[in-house]
């Protein structure tokens, strides 16, 4: 049975209602976020549109300040943002949904200001403008505002979105909007990109930066976002309705053969029943001079040539794929399609190959992750001179992975990741290189043979003869 002072919901409950309050009043006081949430909740036992109230009052006095949000203070200043969000998804929409919609168009519109006063290294104030994104359209829904309505202050937002929080507002709104809020739209951005360039006067062009071709303008940036603007609405307005070719219309011939722009085409191509156009596409991409495959288009080629009952050369693509990358997933699609049983002998021919690949470290990567450790530890052992223990973040896991079964190969890695740190002197690493030597030695007692390897006195001895003045290091084992 839990303790009576254990802090839950029915402990709290048995001190009554007065006293609860006294507390409440006593915590909250010289806390403004505490008191701005109570008083939601007081406004939530009046009515819904005291919480409007509230929330439209509180919205106003965040788009008023100007003062600084660091690092320090942006836990709470994002717990006011969410007290504000949540008041109107959960208590506001409910009750009205029309003036939770022109709340979270408010609430929204806060980002241009916040974001030029607040430091979001963590992502977490986009994060939330993004979710308040979603739940506008589900707001929207059940406002059954008029379309064309909806979708002008939908252009009013993307021609605003100067922090990316309306990113997704389109793919949102459109199951309010519907198809003709969607066209309205749709031809207020085409009107848009067709207004005439306002270039100022020579002597009143505003220069604020410099590039490989000369100066750069107030102007050009701002054309060149409208640009941009427009023509990322009019491709995400195609996808809304169905229309490929509306899509296609927003790139010119060269940049329709950028390999992943091709990709993106032929996918929608495909979708639309159009294989034979989609294959066009693909074909006439240009593609990078380098062994690397560009897998977007890759991905996209394989779809096609499915599609259009080529499946032997799109076994051929996936094999390209697998040899040229170790790309696993490549691979295990290849395998899938081969008949049962040949699966296996094909399997055993490419693990061969990726034990001779190139790159030990992108081998023994994929191994692991395969996985077959028997054939992780081979490589390691048979390779041992090219292992680069600059690649911690491959041969920590690696080393975890073969301790149990493999414990010398295990071994061989966290030397090699020893010996980087101290030879280069990577001061920073000694505490990791530290626990590596100290697993080292756990790890011998499970080795009976050490080959033509040294053992781990041996090692170890020759380690302190190396880097016996290294006392930083030495001092971190015990």
């Amino acid at each position: 049975m839990a303790s009576k002072k254990t802090l839950n919901a029915k402990n709290l409950e048995a001190l009554g209602a007065k006293r609860l309050s006294e507390l409440l009043i006593e915590l909250s006081t010289g806390n403004a976020a505490s008191k701005r949430r109570l008083r939601l909740e007081l406004a939530g036992t009046e009515s819904p549109d005291a919480v409007a109230k509230e929330v439209r009052k509180r919205l106003t006095t965040i788009a008023r300040s100007r003062s600084f949000v660091d690092w320090h203070n942006r836990g709470v200043f994002v717990d006011d943002l969410e007290t504000q969000r949540r008041a109107i998804v959960e208590q506001v929409a409910k009750a009205d949904p029309a003036v939770a919609l022109d709340l979270m168009w408010r609430f929204l519109a806060l980002a241009n200001s916040i974001f030029e006063r607040c430091d979001d290294s963590s992502g977490t104030v986009i994060g939330l403008f993004h979710s308040a994104c979603e739940e506008l359209g589900q707001i929207a829904e059940t406002a059954k505002l008029d379309p064309t309505t909806l979708a002008d202050r939908t252009f009013e937002a993307l021609i605003d979105n100067d922090y990316g929080q309306y990113d997704d507002l389109i793919g949102v709104l459109t199951p309010a909007m519907g198809q003709e809020g969607l066209e309205h739209l749709k031809q207020r951005m085409i009107a848009l990109s067709k207004e005439p360039i306002q270039k100022p006067a020579d002597t009143d062009r505003r220069q604020i930066g410099w590039s490989s071709s000369g100066p750069v303008y107030a102007d050009q940036i701002a054309e060149s976002a409208r640009t941009s603007t427009v023509k990322l609405a009019l491709k995400e307005i195609a996808d809304a309705q169905g229309d490929v070719d509306a899509f296609i219309a927003q790139y010119d011939e060269q940049t329709s053969k950028v390999p992943a722009i091709a990709a993106e085409i032929a996918r929608r191509l495909l979708a639309a029943g159009r294989a034979e156009e989609a294959w066009r596409y693909i074909e006439d991409a240009e593609q990078r001079r380098n062994d690397w495959p560009d897998f977007r288009w890759e991905d996209a080629r394989i779809d096609v040539l499915e599609a259009l009952g080529r499946g032997d050369e799109a076994q051929a693509a996936r094999w390209s794929c697998f040899e040229r990358s170790l790309s696993a997933p490549h691979l295990r699609s290849y395998l899938k399609q081969l008949p049962d049983f040949e699966d296996l002998e094909v399997e055993d021919q490419a693990l061969d190959r990726v034990e001779a690949y190139p790159s030990l470290a992108q081998a023994l990567s994929f191994l692991v992750s395969w996985p077959n450790l028997d054939r992780a530890a081979n490589v390691v052992l048979q390779r041992t001179e090219e292992l680069d223990g600059d690649h911690y973040e491959i041969l920590t896991p690696a080393a975890q992975a073969l301790a149990g079964k493999h414990p010398l190969a295990a071994t061989l890695v966290l030397r090699a990741m020893i010996d980087f740190s101290l030879n280069k002197g990577r001061s920073s690493r000694y505490r990791h290189a530290a626990r590596h030597l100290i697993d080292c030695e756990s790890l011998a007692s499970s080795i009976e043979d050490f080959g033509g390897f040294k053992t781990h006195a041996e090692y170890d001895a020759k380690l302190r003869e190396r880097h016996g003045r290294k006392s930083s290091f030495w001092a971190l084992i015990t």
